[in-house]
């Protein structure tokens, strides 16, 4: 594989030196020496008998710490659910395709005609202190992200479509009416409606569980801070969390109860690491597994010694977003506000348009991000309109745009006015972590200048994750525009993001026609493929036009695995790779 020419030393020094739009742009993109996106194995093969009661280590490449939610109920950080997936199982296995199919610790059978759905438990399922699983406490965690006094954020429309959860949250009644406990293993839920993405894990049916037995003690509202969630972890899963050092390392014994085959380790540990400190930790051979481990600076390690590269299309992009309102807590849904700075189409778009994300991709992340044509992900290939080629490298059309809109340079510094007259500064946010991070804000401000728009750093600085995604979910003021990422799950309808009562719509963005195409692609008439292929297209299209969120890259991850390992199958709909995962040596000694 071709290399990409280093350019750390580069990256860094842009933030430090004034040079005009032009010449860092030339500077960003001057190697030509480029990795082509290539096609990696999905699955390690090691043929070598498991030696079993070993220790895997694991090593989470982030630049920030978890926050320590892990009940799924409650968490809202992606590195949160990566330190769960050794030790929480969805109820449901899914395939390739992320369609729900049986075999898991659940069984998920769909009436579209009565609105029903039914959850059957496998008997002899245990949380890993010994009590068995029941519909109890699937019920459980129903009435807690139901419940008035719920601090997290997944009370959605999901929820709201389940008979009587509005009267249950809102304290008209004590129950939710559309759970129908049929015996200990068996939950019937009865729904307003039902759509298609119902047959995903997640589209629909909540896929986890909360243990009733530990937790039911605790008011609601303290929940989430309550050992249970925070510390003393009940799970179902092939592992449990034994130890906790908060924000930076989790240990992780055999669930002796766990209901499938008997896990092969005797301990996990998964610890956040840095990523200045990544390539050096492969060249140790540190960790038997990195994860997340960064695709901007891929060239610097795919010759490590040891390791077996796997890669697959992430479920995840990166968009750049528009505060165009604010969240009101007690209608549980966004408000656009027609006053925000942001709310001008034309000005979104000219901002689209003004950058060259297929460069930042190829350049920065050797190919292994790409430009984003719309708000659905590649890997959804059936949903994901291919004919919209989304905001591609225009920058005359950026100006024109921005002219037409009564954008104009009236005091003649270089920088465009509003179209009432009054000056126009933009204030835009972004996460820190990476060598492309401080690079790719660099290349994106000099764009944006470059068409006449002043452009500023949010504080100044990049920022930690936690932080970035706390300014963001409190609507705070001046903070006008923002890139971030987000994981769609298994689900393909935009609406847990884009939706009016989704927390995680940021933009605000709310109007009717993006209410009607939404609902149009969750419908049950979209249980039809072609009406709901024309759904998605719909919305894309109405996205792309509107432009409260601009999406720039779409991703293959990288997952590291060391020669040592067996079991690790990182295909989509493959079993619960945790479940298999084992060692095959007592250690990673480099030969």
């Amino acid at each position: 594989m071709k290399k990409l020419f280093p350019l750390l030393m580069g990256l860094f020094l842009l933030a430090a030196c004034e040079k005009s739009p032009q010449k860092i742009v030339e500077n960003i993109f001057q190697s030509e020496n480029l990795v082509e996106a290539a096609n990696f194995p999905k699955s390690y093969a090691n043929d070598a008998p498991y030696l079993e009661g070993e220790t895997l280590e694991v090593a989470v490449v982030s630049d920030t710490n978890f926050t320590g939610l892990f009940q799924p109920e409650f968490y809202t950080s992606s590195l949160d659910n990566q330190f769960m997936q050794p030790s929480h199982e969805s109820l449901f296995l899914s395939d390739q395709d992320f369609k729900v199919t049986t075999g898991g610790v659940a069984d998920l059978s769909l009436d579209p005609e009565s609105n029903r759905a039914t959850i059957k438990l496998k008997d002899q399922v245990y949380w890993n202190d010994g009590t068995q699983l029941t519909v109890d406490d699937l019920i459980f965690s129903y009435e807690v992200m139901g419940h008035k006094d719920y601090t997290g954020v997944r009370y959605d429309d999901n929820l709201t479509n389940i008979v009587g959860m509005e009267d249950y949250h809102t304290g008209l009644s004590e129950e939710i009416s559309g759970l129908d406990k049929i015996d200990s293993l068996t939950l019937e839920i009865s729904y307003k409606e039902m759509g298609p993405s119902f047959q995903q894990v997640g589209g629909g049916v909540w896929r986890s569980a909360l243990p009733k037995h530990v937790l039911e003690n605790i008011p609601i509202k303290e929940m989430e801070n309550a050992l249970g969630v925070t510390s003393h972890v009940v799970s179902f899963g092939p592992y449990y969390m034994s130890e906790i050092i908060p924000g930076e390392k989790v240990t992780y014994l055999p669930n002796p109860y766990y209901w499938g085959e008997k896990p092969h380790l005797g301990k996990i540990t998964l610890e956040i690491i840095s990523h200045s400190e990544a390539i050096k930790a492969m060249e140790k051979a540190d960790y038997d597994l990195f994860l997340n481990m960064p695709t901007d600076i891929y060239s610097h390690y795919d010759t490590a010694s040891s390791y077996e590269f796997l890669a697959r299309e992430s479920k995840a992009y990166s968009y750049i977003g528009f505060k165009l309102g604010y969240w009101d807590e007690e209608k549980n849904q966004a408000v656009l506000n027609p006053e925000s700075k942001m709310n001008n189409v034309s000005l979104r778009q000219a901002i689209g348009y003004a950058v060259d994300n297929d460069e930042i991709g190829y350049r920065f992340y050797n190919g292994l991000r790409y430009h984003g044509n719309t708000l659905i992900p590649h890997i959804f290939t059936r949903f994901n309109d291919t004919s919209l080629v989304g905001f591609t490298y225009n920058l005359e059309k950026a100006k024109t745009l921005l002219k037409d809109a009564g954008y104009q340079d009236l005091d003649e510094d270089g920088y465009l006015e509003d179209p009432s007259g009054e000056q126009l500064i933009i204030y835009y946010g972004a996460i820190a972590g990476g060598s492309a991070s401080q690079a790719t804000t660099e290349y994106y401000l000099s764009q944006w200048k470059s068409i006449g728009l002043n452009v500023k750093l949010y504080g100044g600085k990049l920022w930690d994750r936690t932080q970035f995604y706390e300014l963001l979910g409190n609507d705070v003021e001046s903070l006008d525009m923002y890139q971030a990422g987000w994981g769609t799950g298994n689900v393909p309808s935009p609406t847990s993001l884009w939706g009016k009562h989704s927390f995680f719509n940021y933009t605000r963005f709310v109007s009717e026609e993006n209410d009607r195409l939404l609902q149009a692609i969750d419908a049950k008439e979209s249980f039809n493929e072609e009406t709901r292929l024309k759904n998605f297209s719909a919305w894309q299209e109405y996205a792309l036009k509107e432009a409260f969120a601009i999406p720039t890259l779409f991703r293959d991850e990288i997952l590291p695995v060391h020669e040592r390992v067996k079991g690790v199958d990182w295909c989509y709909g493959a079993k619960n790779m945790w479940g298999t995962i084992g060692v095959t040596k007592k250690d990673r000694k480099l030969d």
